[in-house]
């Protein structure tokens, strides 16, 4: 059934002007760390720049197809009380509260994040007047992650504040953290041995940051938490406000509309950053998301290997959003009514378990793919995650389907 939806796909798509897409090896799961104006999802061709999910009403889908569609798909299943596409049937009580929320909470929530990021951007801009910004030898990469003296510590400092401040304004007043200690109750050995291969003894902070996608949300957190570089879209660096932002978390820019000369001289920047912040505690924490897109966060996607590829030891975190009416999962939802849905609830929960470092043993170190993998399966372990073999692509065919673009058997 999947071979057939992906072939009635293509030829969905050839009757649009396609065109050809280009993957960044090793890079590929990079292409999900940014916040909604990053395009979240990423992808090599022009129709990258569309939400995966368009805002129009879903044509009618059967009770019985949906249910086959979501037991193929089910990392991508939204299992709240606005269902799939957030189109679900509300009580009226639910549509009550929400016509409240739309006209009083949500209004104030925008007020109040534009305010925030206006504040930190003019922050940004004190910090870096007059400063020429660091550049790694790669056409368009540079940044401000590098600045010595008072700069540096205030744009970290604010920004992890505003950020944290963001989240609350967003309806996450108390995050559940918790830090797993390198013995599970219990066990004698280190939990990072979950693979069987060990590990041994190493000093040196991660290199980066390996964690679960769940929302556009991870992103504020990760700020709020470690304000770490990420990788995202090169069209981001020259956007207002945003862009300065972006250049003072020391983000990687990769072109994905096209294929360019440059896309070794990208994966190289992000390993050569991976390997300086294991050696410098002063150099900024790469962060990527090996999944490569979002899942409903009951699920863990296979890993890309491009974050593996440094050798260098990473910090698995874990990230959930419990939820009872709306879940702030961007999953199966356009991001107009998720983000409308999100403004207009007042209490959104998110828990966080953060890891042990996990240094890689020599035989993980000359295999990225079973280092990725032992990763994967320590936090799917750790955090009660399913693991599964599907993938972006297989999101893609599930929303089509949704949306009535194409047959869902």
């Amino acid at each position: 059934m999947n071979d057939l939806m992906e072939r009635e796909l293509k030829d969905l798509s050839s009757k649009t002007t396609p065109q050809p897409q280009h993957s960044l090896p090793p890079l590929s799961e990079a292409e999900c760390q940014h916040p909604p104006s990053t395009s979240a999802e990423g992808g090599a061709s022009a129709e990258d720049d569309r939400p995966l999910l368009k805002p129009d009403e879903p044509a009618a889908i059967t009770p019985s197809e949906i249910r086959e569609l979501e037991k193929k798909f089910a990392a991508y299943v939204r299992n709240d009380a606005y269902g799939s596409m957030g189109c679900g049937v509300l009580p009226l009580r639910e549509k009550i509260l929400i016509g409240i929320a739309l006209f009083t909470l949500a209004p104030l929530r925008v007020v109040l994040a534009i305010t925030v990021l206006m504040v930190y951007y003019l922050i940004c801009l004190v910090c870096t007047a007059l400063k020429v910004p660091n550049r790694d030898g790669v056409e368009e990469q540079e940044d401000y992650a590098h600045l010595s003296g008072w700069r540096r510590p205030v744009i970290v400092g604010s920004g992890r504040f505003f950020s944290r401040v963001l989240l609350f304004v967003f309806g996450f007043y108390w995050i559940s953290e918790t830090h797993r200690s390198s013995i599970s109750p219990g066990e004698e050995k280190p939990i990072t041995e979950i693979s069987g291969e060990g590990q041994p003894r190493e000093n040196g902070r991660p290199g980066a940051i390996i964690s679960n996608h769940v929302s556009y949300l991870d992103i504020l957190y990760h700020m709020s938490s470690s304000f770490p570089s990420f990788v995202a879209k090169r069209s981001v660096a020259n956007l207002p406000l945003v862009g300065l932002i972006s250049k003072c978390l020391g983000c990687v820019y990769v072109q994905r509309e096209s294929k360019s000369s440059d896309f070794k001289g990208v994966s190289g920047v992000v390993n050569q950053r991976v390997q300086e912040a294991h050696k410098n505690k002063d150099a900024p924490v790469m962060m990527l998301f090996p999944e490569g897109t979002t899942t409903n966060g009951e699920y863990l996607l296979p890993f890309k290997t491009g974050a593996f590829w440094s050798k260098a030891p990473v910090l698995p975190v874990i990230l959930r959003y419990p939820y009872k009416r709306f879940s702030p999962a961007w999953d199966s939802i356009s991001g107009v009514r998720h983000v409308i849905f999100l403004l207009c609830q007042f209490t959104n929960y998110m828990e966080v378990i953060h890891l042990p470092v996990y240094y890689p043993s020599q035989q993980e170190k000359d295999d990225p793919k079973l280092y990725a993998n032992n990763v994967r399966r320590l936090m799917a372990s750790e955090g009660n995650l399913i693991l599964s073999d599907i993938g972006l692509a297989e999101k893609r065919i599930y929303h089509a389907a949704l949306n009535g673009l194409i047959s869902p058997c």
